[in-house]
């Protein structure tokens, strides 16, 4: 009889083998999880392969009472994910003893914390300001380090001339510049900003993933300029689905060779925001393309109920994202024949 998840993790933990059977278990041993099925149905021409995990923020949109993560680490570990995105607002405290519980709850569902979803704004002409997001920025590594996190989501900012969210939106992301400014000023804050949080990343080994989110990074271009401008290993991308509002495609193959993390955004019921219909199969081909081999993490911004809502999202994901054996098959017949 097949153990669920939660009876084979329990069991194992208590091995004296524990350790070396956890680190090796992806690959060699059969259960019903995104990792196992992907490894086992992959082209073996082809690197890429996919993990699958949720943010917090699935089951949380920034509301009044707060989702714990100890929620999300459960219904992470009852859907078969590989992992979970920790938002940082969504954390309750960052004392040692919550982070250390944080990181025991994780690891005894068989869950990674792969990434640290934090907000910062580099752009604005006040030094004092931009100081202080460094700062804040300086000191989420550090929380990511001793959660055992290997990345971090960072944004670049945005100007603030339009304070709604929702106006914001409206507009697809697109506000003006403060007066006596231009966007070359923004950018050369945000790429000084960004450089003066390396050493720490790389001391800490976090790597800084940067987000197409909004303001500057509200296009591939934007991302790339920052990216290039800096052109550090422990500077990549974080690649959102829903962050292009426009002819999106394009711009997810420009970033595409850049990401170390992919958010994928679902709407069931409607978005809270608006609502894009995604073609993930489209998706997946451009990240085989360049041989993705990271984590899809959902950001689900559904109205629907997230219990139902993050279930079909990761329904929809995994019958998408994982390559089907036929078809790999397939590719691996013809590139011998060649």
């Amino acid at each position: 009889m097949q153990l669920s998840r939660r009876e084979f993790m329990s069991k194992t933990l208590f091995a004296t083998s524990a350790a070396t059977f956890l680190s090796s278990s992806a690959g060699s041993e059969p259960k019903p999880s995104a990792r196992a099925t992907t490894a086992s149905s992959r082209s073996s021409a082809s690197k890429y392969r996919v993990q699958f995990g949720t943010s917090t923020y699935s089951y949380w949109h920034f509301l009044r009472k707060k989702v714990p993560i100890e929620t999300v680490i459960e219904k992470a570990c009852a859907l078969e994910l590989d992992g979970i995105e920790v938002l940082h607002r969504q954390m309750t405290e960052e004392s040692a003893p919550y982070l250390q519980k944080l990181k025991r709850l994780a690891f005894i569902n068989g869950l990674d914390l792969y990434a640290l979803s934090i907000h910062q704004n580099f752009v604005s002409p006040d030094a004092d300001r931009r100081q202080a997001q460094i700062d804040h920025t300086l000191h989420c590594i550090d929380l990511a380090h001793e959660l055992g996190i290997p990345s971090i989501r960072l944004n670049s900012g945005r100007w603030g001339t339009i304070r709604s969210f929702d106006e914001l939106m409206a507009k697809q992301g697109i506000e003006p510049p403060l007066p006596g400014y231009t966007e070359d000023d923004a950018f050369k804050w945000v790429i000084g900003a960004t450089e003066k949080c390396l050493p720490r990343a790389e001391k800490a080994g976090v790597i800084l993933a940067l987000e197409n989110h909004w303001g500057l990074t509200r296009n591939a271009e934007g991302v790339l300029r920052i990216v290039n401008a800096i052109r550090s290993p422990w500077l990549r991308v974080t690649m959102d689905t829903g962050n292009f509002l426009e002819a999106p495609y394009d711009d997810l193959e420009k970033l595409a060779p850049h990401a170390v993390l992919v958010h994928a955004k679902t709407y069931f019921g409607g978005g809270v925001w608006y609502t894009l219909d995604l073609d993930y199969n489209r998706i997946a081909r451009i990240l085989r393309k360049v041989n993705y081999t990271g984590y899809v993490s959902l950001e689900y911004e559904g109205k629907e109920d997230a219990d139902s809502g993050v279930k079909k999202s990761f329904d929809l994901l995994r019958k998408t994202l994982i390559p089907r054996a036929g078809k790999a098959t397939r590719r691996t017949a013809r590139q011998k024949k060649k």
